[in-house]
């Protein structure tokens, strides 16, 4: 038995991917749900002059069945505005169905994010794992949007200095995750490779084997 092995945090990582893809959902229906007075458009000020919440709807009304329609109208038969392209709007007004195309990057990205996850290297990070546990909840969290809406639900607006776009729980993730990726290619050193305790260096050896000629 390896009493020396390394500390995995697989658990850090999908603790982190699973609480971050309930935050962002549990927010997103919350929000939406309490800011739904039948406007078209409402807010809620958090801090006065900084942050506020900002919800949008359309005049359609969800009228179909199945369990789309059914996680659709969770909050009620108004149907939320969304975002049909990525973080802070980007590639909404291209020409062709961008919600289709950053549903497939998601995908694709999930199932990287979970491949790289499973690797020694990055089990045993504590930084990395965390790091990629964050864009695996925002990855997962617009891609229910994504899937289920046709676009991803924004609610989040600070306002203060810069007027940001609107964004959402799980924009917060990807970004976060993304600086931490960034802190953790920069300022920790890999991990070396440490020989068994019962290996002998190699001078040691060569001496030993000398001696005994």
């Amino acid at each position: 038995m390896d009493m020396h092995a390394a500390k995995s945090y697989s658990w850090l990582f999908w603790s982190l991917a699973i609480l971050g893809f309930t935050l962002d959902q549990a927010s997103k229906y919350g929000v939406f749900y309490h800011l739904d007075n039948g406007q078209a458009q409402n807010s809620l000020t958090i801090v006065p002059g900084v942050f506020d919440l900002s919800t949008r709807y359309i005049a359609e009304r969800e009228a179909g069945e199945g369990l789309l329609p059914f996680l659709r109208s969770l909050n009620s038969e108004r149907l939320p505005g969304v975002n049909h392209g990525a973080l802070f709007g980007w590639g909404t007004n291209w020409g062709w169905d961008s919600n289709s195309f950053f549903a497939v990057v998601s995908v694709a990205a999930a199932l990287a994010i979970i491949y790289w996850s499973t690797r020694r290297a990055t089990r045993e990070d504590l930084f990395l794992s965390l790091a990629l546990g964050l864009i695996l909840a925002g990855t997962l969290g617009n891609l229910y949007d994504r899937l289920v809406f046709d676009g991803v639900r924004d609610f989040l607006h600070w306002y203060y200095v810069v007027d940001w776009p609107v964004f959402n729980f799980a924009d917060c993730c990807l970004v976060c995750g993304a600086g931490a990726l960034l802190a953790q290619a920069f300022f920790t050193e890999p991990v070396e490779q440490q020989a068994p305790p019962s290996a002998k260096p190699r001078e040691l050896v060569e001496s030993e084997t000398i001696a005994r000629v």
